[in-house]
């Protein structure tokens, strides 16, 4: 009987294992995981902390955005995070921007730094997290940092381009004053080793006629930035004894409010005999520009060289669209750009490149260059950038 019995428990459960599994309808087999799609075809995030948001900064971010724009339109997903802290000495803020970055984990974070050592820790960091740094605004390499690509310029070059305009301005050989003219092509990069050839050698009979006074406004006092530019600026005129600097330079950390009140000083202390004012950057530049519109002393470059004992010719460094209408104007003498639109035409493409893993330049130098009455349409509104070959690295990212 308990034979029986075993038999048909052994049975049951058979019929009901048939019954379970192997009669039961078969659905079909799990889906094999999508083969993923090439990398271009994914998002790409950019984190972008200029200085500031102003000037010539918020050029440089439309250009990242006008850059992402393009690249959208050829099939990618760029996205463009731009932060920057409130002012030039919230040092601090930039820092905290930077570690935010790395904690959102974006692809690529693109600074420039507000000064350089302060934001090396949070790169350091960047760096531990295998997050590409690219470095804006800054062509000499960050010692102990992995930096991708450096796009830029030398910022002491950018000043003796400056300085030697202003030579130019006032006795000089070249394109601006009443010295001897220099025939340049309408597109000539008018660029340091224009002026080097041009001003090497220089007869002791023209290097006489070079002749002014006039005051330095700075950015940071002992800032990197600043001391570069003092120090291009500086390399050029203490060539000539005829050029002649009143008080100290009055640091203005790059504002242009500062920059109005730095020159409100220098024409009261100096009611007349002051031919120049040279800001070491463009906000501070149209500062100048401003308070010497306003106490009726500003020179006019539309009117020549007039070098009225009363008059300040303005010089500086930047270049933007504002700045491009008043040298149009005439009320900015010349000015030396530093390739915004370039900053970040490139900073899209090259950090969308190192997202793909691809190579990019090490150091992209802008090429810092005179803009002046003739030549200022040259560089805003339509500022001319090279077609990006968002086709080629399509083809690469994989």
């Amino acid at each position: 009987m308990s034979r029986r019995i075993g038999f048909l428990v052994v049975l049951a459960i058979a019929i009901v294992g048939m019954l379970v599994g192997g009669c039961a309808p078969v659905g079909p087999s799990p889906a094999a995981p999508p083969e993923a799609g090439p990398r271009w075809q994914e998002p790409i995030v950019i984190g972008w902390t200029p200085p500031d948001i102003t000037g010539v900064f918020k050029t440089a971010t439309d250009f990242f955005e006008k850059s992402a724009q393009d690249a959208n339109a050829n099939g990618f997903n760029v996205q463009v995070i731009a932060q920057s802290p409130p002012t030039h000495i919230a040092f601090a803020d930039q820092v905290a921007i930077i570690e935010d970055y790395i904690q959102r984990g974006v692809d690529v974070i693109a600074i420039s730094p507000i000064e350089v050592e302060v934001i090396k820790p949070a790169v350091q960091k960047a760096n531990e997290r295998g997050i590409p740094v690219i470095i804006v605004n800054l062509l000499e390499p960050i010692a102990g940092l992995e930096i991708a690509s450096y796009i830029g310029f030398d910022n002491t070059v950018a000043a003796e381009v400056t300085a030697y305009a202003l030579l130019d301005y006032f006795g000089g050989p070249g394109v601006l004053g009443a010295g001897r003219a220099v025939e340049v092509a309408p597109d000539q990069y008018l660029d340091i080793e224009f002026w080097r050839n041009l001003y090497k050698d220089l007869p002791e009979e023209e290097k006489a006629q070079i002749k002014a006074r006039g005051a330095i406004i700075e950015g940071v006092a002992g800032g990197f930035f600043s001391q570069a530019r003092l120090n291009g600026f500086h390399n050029v005129v203490d060539q000539f004894p005829g050029i002649e600097i009143v008080g100290v330079p009055c640091a203005a950390d790059w504002n242009r409010e500062k920059g109005i009140k730095c020159a409100e000083d220098f024409l009261t202390a100096n009611p007349t005999g002051l031919d120049f004012i040279w800001a070491a950057s463009n906000e501070m530049g149209l500062g100048a520009m401003l308070a010497s519109e306003a106490a009726g002393r500003l020179e006019l470059a539309t009117e020549g060289p007039v070098l009225d004992d009363e008059k300040v010719a303005i010089f500086t460094n930047d270049v933007t669209p504002e700045s491009v209408d008043r040298i149009a104007e005439g009320k900015i003498v010349a000015e030396t750009t530093h390739g915004f639109a370039d900053w970040g035409w490139f900073g899209t493409y090259f950090a969308v490149r190192l997202a793909c893993g691809l190579d990019v330049p090490e150091i992209y130098d802008i090429r810092p260059r005179i803009a002046y009455l003739a030549n200022a349409r040259q560089f805003y509104p339509d500022p001319v950038l090279p077609e990006l070959d968002w086709e080629g690295v399509k083809a690469q990212c994989q």
